[in-house]
């Protein structure tokens, strides 16, 4: 594949890509973006993919944020304040917070989306169990009153990533959390042209004339987020090669997850830049669907965890060491409690594997793999786990499809033979997986679980431990207790770090480090 994309990039004979022809004044206030993948859903709540996520952050707003220094700030709210006995929580909207048709953003509306962020997101759902009472007091300000203390309520609110609790609509909030909703309508930077959004093509977004920021410069997802363009343009092109010569030619100005094998080439264009704007990198992972055989059998998700070696899925992901590294952990590595702890149950050992899978009664039960193949990343982790497999001996059928609609079957419950699905691949940046709390594919508890719905009380009950311990020693302890855990249980099989650069045309300056792409900030010249 590398070789073909260089002689590809090589020739001369290449057509423009068909785009619209632009003044160099509207060319200029105009940003082109290549996303990493398509955009085919619009609700934050409803999917944990994080292309949905980052179209979250273009178009809402949320009541806390966090700051370059990893930092909750308030974003949407002025002022909030804590009773003595920590059990009571106030909060006060920034006044002049109105969303794009025009309605002012209000207690209420503030309220519902709590509670329909609270139905799904993981931090949500905790504190959804610690909730007394939560209400509107005016126009302008809401509070909460809990069970007992909940030290992370702020972190809560202002988380940065996946799912990140984003303000809507009232209307929106009292929808049915379990269903996608289709509404448009957020208070943030952005304003999404739903008439312009053709799914798989392109999806484009204006500057919200009626945005009002905070006073304070931007920081990370926090501060003031001052729209310096016009006008973003998100264009879907999955092909790599195609993608990175829009980018040399200057058909589009920003390409967040260039392919690893295409940056050699790409690095000699000196109009273009290559930096890491997430230096603590992403961990690769296979989720298993453990409502169904043959995933419904620990002992074999442990046979998979055993024959795994990370170093091959690096290779053909990466083959770069400066990209990758080996992470043996069910957290980020490279934090307190991000070790290789793993080590000696992922010995990358396939005869062993195999050994454990006949013990474990494996019955030849299909093993439906969905993968990505508009995501290079995606796609090489799926070929590897089908051949992995195959050596071991399981009856495989690969699934080809795009991540849009991946999202989209993931969801579905029903056994892999009846539109369902065995496994897929993804990858979490290192803040969403760093500890316990936050870490959504490490949940177990059952039907309201991420995608794969394992149940595992022993996972549960660690994490609550952790939650309210106060004592850090305390916590790290219960943190690898946990890990240890999720060892023996697998939720899923992590397959290394990889740290993804991002490309962009020297003309386009303000693009910060970030996990997300921010489109605040960022201008072209």
């Amino acid at each position: 594949m590398a070789t073909s994309r260089r002689a590809f990039l090589a020739s001369t004979g290449l057509a423009a890509l068909s785009t619209p022809a632009l003044s160099q004044g509207a060319a200029a206030r105009a940003l082109r973006f290549i996303p990493h993948a398509n955009l085919g859903a619009v609700d934050p709540v409803a999917t944990s993919g994080y292309i949905v996520r980052n179209y979250g952050f273009m178009v809402y707003d949320t009541l806390f944020a966090v700051d370059t220094d990893f930092k909750v700030q308030p974003q949407m709210v002025e002022s909030h304040e804590t009773s003595a006995d920590g059990r009571t929580w106030r909060f006060r909207l920034r006044e002049g917070l109105r969303f794009h048709d025009n309605e002012p953003v209000r207690g209420v509306d503030a309220i519902a989306s709590i509670k329909r962020w609270g139905a799904r997101d993981t931090m949500g759902q905790t504190l959804m169990t610690v909730m007394d009472e939560m209400r509107a007091t005016s126009d302008r300000d809401f509070e909460m009153r809990l069970k007992q203390p909940f030290p992370l309520m702020l972190d809560s609110l202002g988380k940065l990533s996946t799912q990140a609790l984003f303000v809507v609509p009232e209307r929106v909030g009292n929808s049915d959390p379990q269903v996608p909703n289709n509404e448009t309508v957020g208070s943030g930077p952005f304003r999404f042209l739903r008439n312009e959004w053709v799914p798989g093509s392109l999806a484009a977004f204006e500057k919200f004339a009626g945005y009002v920021p905070r006073a304070e410069p931007s920081s990370g997802a926090a501060g003031g987020k001052r729209v310096l363009v016009d006008r973003v343009e998100w264009r879907i092109i999955p092909d790599a090669s195609t993608s990175a010569n829009a980018l040399q030619t200057g058909e589009v100005d920003w390409y967040e997850q260039p392919s690893f094998d295409l940056l050699p080439v790409i690095s000699r264009n000196r109009n273009v830049r290559i930096e890491i704007t997430d230096p603590m990198g992403s961990l690769m992972m296979i989720r298993f669907n453990q409502l169904h055989p043959p995933f419904d059998n620990p002992a074999i998700r442990r046979a998979v965890l055993m024959a795994t070696d990370q170093q091959a899925y690096l290779d053909a992901v990466v083959g770069n060491p400066r990209y990758s590294a080996l992470c043996r952990s069910m957290y980020a590595c490279g934090t307190p409690i991000g070790t290789d702890q793993g080590t000696g149950v992922m010995p990358g050992n396939l005869e062993r594997g195999r050994a454990a899978l006949r013990e474990a009664g494996y019955n030849n039960e299909p093993v439906v793999i969905l993968a990505a193949m508009d995501n290079p990343a995606n796609s090489q982790m799926s070929q590897v786990t089908a051949d992995l497999l195959r050596r071991m001996g399981m009856n495989v059928e690969l699934v080809a499809t795009d991540w849009s609609a991946l999202l989209a079957r993931r969801a579905n419950r029903n056994p892999p033979d009846r539109g369902g699905w065995s496994i897929f691949h993804t990858s979490w940046v290192g803040l969403d997986v760093a500890g316990p709390a936050l870490h959504l594919p490490l949940r177990a508890h059952g039907a309201p679980a991420w995608a794969g719905w394992p149940t595992d009380p022993e996972i549960e009950s660690l994490r609550t431990q952790f939650i309210a311990a106060t004592d850090p020693a305390e916590g790290q302890r219960i943190a690898m207790a946990l890990q240890a855990r999720a060892f023996e249980s697998v939720p899923f099989v992590p397959l290394g770090t990889i740290i993804q650069p991002t490309a962009f045309r020297r003309n386009v300056q303000g693009i910060v480090n970030a996990p997300v792409p921010f489109f605040w900030g960022v201008s072209k010249s």
